[in-house]
């Protein structure tokens, strides 16, 4: 498996997609604030992903 996170860095919040190998979407998108609380919940979201896969996710 190849884990990665295609993140959309907008004003104010972004959307993050995980995926589990090329073309295996992991869950659904992913929205949060930038603030410390999303920043947080993305951290969780991203360690999720890496408990699943067994390999720590690129972030693109």
């Amino acid at each position: 498996m190849n884990p990665v996170i295609g993140l959309d860095v907008s004003k104010g919040e972004s959307h993050a997609q995980a995926f589990a190998d090329r073309g295996t979407p992991y869950g659904k998108i992913f929205c949060f604030n930038h603030d410390l609380d999303g920043l947080a919940s993305f951290l969780r979201y991203a360690q999720d992903l890496e408990s699943f896969t067994g390999k720590r996710a690129a972030v693109v």
